[in-house]
């Protein structure tokens, strides 16, 4: 509720948000603050457009539909918050022959639940977190389940280490720095083995076809285990369709197909505004760090959400918006035209290098938050944290990167942040010791950093000794 600073939250909050009374209390609420404006629901925005002195002002001016009428108003500033999964991708024309199947077609986003599926022959095309979720899924129902991938997935378990949760241990500053700062040919083996560290790849068909790409994994348990089972099956890319068949790349067939269901993903689009203003290059999006149009006279316009990184969306769309904030308002500049391309120029070519092509926004989750961090006064300095505080300094460096972290200084500082940060894993563990066997055991920071420091220091002793 970012937009709500004095938002009187309920005591039930986290049980709160799935109740279908929460509309209706913001409503109240928005009514009470003369807000209901702002929070215009099932409204659709037809056309934001500069006005005409928006070069002086910065000023809006927003259509938007209801109820079959249009309503205009002039706004000061303009948020688009609507994120990279809009569009339901269903690149029909990437398989040919599929005009010709009789089976049914459907995008996962029209997938609701495996009853309807029961008994039935089914082929997913995608192996991202959907598509996998789905193949699991309709694995217990379906007769058959094959999933067919182009350039394969890393596929991560939600259980890390000690049975820990994956990103409380992986998203940490300390992981981050030894992933940028060692030689590639280190940081990419290092890398690999975290990937494979519950299962080879190579034996479930799996591998990427570029492993060493830092593309998004897909989080799954329970894949390898369908796969061990002989319940999932997966192939390669699909090379074309007959019309109760599918044909893979590596000639073998799928017959007698009931459905295919599309996990391709989504696109993203802004119809309402004019496309000079944020301009697309190549499946890149011209936004400074992500957010900001670069030629836009006045910065009154932010794009929040059109990130992709490993880390948690709110906690980055918070940041995003607390920084937009702060440049909307004029309390931080932006620098000029030139320095904001050079600098989506430079970044673009990083991505490209980590992530591949088809994933332009894809970013390094704590790089990206430390840089909006510091735009604000918001980023912890950590040299300073072990000088004056080094047991915060130990959990912020070498723990979990949790949001906490941006809430220690600078606008927004909440005086609770340190206490949360050297508690949160009592708030983690507390949800998987509801039989109490002994006291829960925290995992040690100090390990969960030595290994790979060590391995790192052997290979680069034997890289020296063997050249």
């Amino acid at each position: 509720m970012t937009c709500f600073p004095d938002f009187p939250f309920p005591d039930d909050f986290p049980n709160f948000m799935h109740n279908s009374k929460l509309q209706e209390y913001i409503t109240a609420f928005a009514k009470e603050k003369n807000l209901l404006r702002y929070i215009q629901l099932k409204t659709l925005v037809s056309s934001v457009s500069k006005r005409p002195d928006f070069s002086v002002t910065g000023q809006w001016d927003v259509t938007t539909e209801k109820d079959d009428k249009k309503e205009s108003a002039v706004f000061d500033a303009v948020m688009i918050c609507s994120g990279h999964h809009v569009y339901p991708n269903l690149p029909k024309e990437s398989f040919p022959g599929l005009q010709l199947f009789k089976g049914k077609c459907l995008h996962s986003w029209d997938y609701k639940e495996p009853g309807i599926f029961k008994g039935k022959r089914v082929l997913v095309i995608g192996l991202g977190n959907s598509g996998c979720d789905i193949a699991s899924e309709l694995s217990h129902t379906a007769e058959q389940v094959i999933v067919s991938s182009r350039s394969g997935s890393w596929v991560m378990s939600r259980v890390w280490h000690g049975g820990y949760p994956w990103d409380m241990m992986f998203i940490t500053r300390f992981e981050t720095f030894l992933k940028n700062n060692l030689p590639t040919v280190i940081s990419d083996w290092w890398y690999v083995k975290q990937m494979n560290a519950r299962f080879k790849h190579e034996n479930y068909g799996l591998m990427p076809l570029n492993g060493t790409l830092r593309k998004e994994p897909v989080f799954n348990d329970e894949l390898p285990a369908r796969i061990l089972c002989g319940t999932v099956t997966v192939k390669p890319n699909v090379k074309e369709f007959t019309e109760t068949s599918a044909i893979f790349e590596d000639g073998t067939v799928f017959e007698a197909i009931d459905c295919v269901i599309f996990a391709t993903g989504y696109s993203y689009a802004y119809p309402f505004l004019d496309d000079s203003i944020i301009k697309s290059r190549d499946n890149e999006v011209t936004l400074f760090k992500g957010i900001f149009p670069p030629p836009l006279e006045k910065p009154t316009m932010a794009v929040i959400g059109l990130v992709q990184s490993l880390g948690a969306v709110i906690p980055t769309t918070d940041l995003q918006s607390r920084w937009a904030v702060q440049v909307i308002k004029g309390t931080c500049t932006l620098p000029s035209v030139k320095d904001m391309m050079n600098d989506i120029d430079e970044k673009m070519g990083k991505k490209l290098k980590w992530f591949g092509k088809s994933d332009t926004i894809q970013t390094d989750y704590i790089v990206y938050m430390d840089e909006l961090a510091s735009f604000i006064g918001a980023k912890p300095n950590i040299p300073w944290l072990f000088l004056t505080d080094p047991k915060l300094a130990l959990e912020v460096y070498f723990g979990p990167c949790s949001s906490y972290q941006f809430r220690l200084v600078g606008p927004g500082k909440w005086p609770g942040a340190r206490n949360a940060i050297l508690t949160q894993w009592d708030r983690i563990l507390k949800p998987t010791t509801t039989r109490i066997v002994g006291s829960p055991l925290k995992p040690c920071l100090f390990c969960s950093w030595f290994r790979p420091v060590l391995i790192s220091v052997l290979s680069i002793a034997a890289f020296l000794v063997l050249f």
